[in-house]
């Protein structure tokens, strides 16, 4: 039921395994971009460019939200936040962005 919802909002919802494959996939064909990566820091606050690079691992906001320490409502916060500062469309695009900057880095 709350993907329904999720997708009746307008939002899209992947399964993290697929998130995880499509991270895999940018981070193997796609070349650093200095110029794009220190746009995006500029734009994000401390804390939000560190949400962006928690995003980039494919965890869910409950998992990210145990990795910080901070309350699951703060990390859709911060998630929306980020989305909304880049022009982003949802987290897969925000992972994308991650990886095309060079913000994080091939394994």
């Amino acid at each position: 039921m709350e993907a329904i919802r999720t997708v009746h909002a307008g939002h899209g919802v992947v399964a993290p395994s697929t998130t995880r494959r499509l991270i895999e996939h940018v981070a193997a064909s796609t070349p650093d971009d200095d110029a794009r990566a220190a746009q995006v820091r500029e734009r994000l606050t401390p804390r939000e460019l560190q949400t962006l690079l928690e995003i980039a691992t494919g965890d869910s906001n409950a998992e990210i939200a145990r990795r910080l320490h901070l309350a699951e409502a703060t990390v859709k916060t911060h998630v929306g936040h980020v989305l909304g500062k880049l022009g982003l469309r949802d987290r897969v695009q925000a992972v994308v962005l991650a990886y095309e900057s060079g913000l994080v880095k091939r394994r």
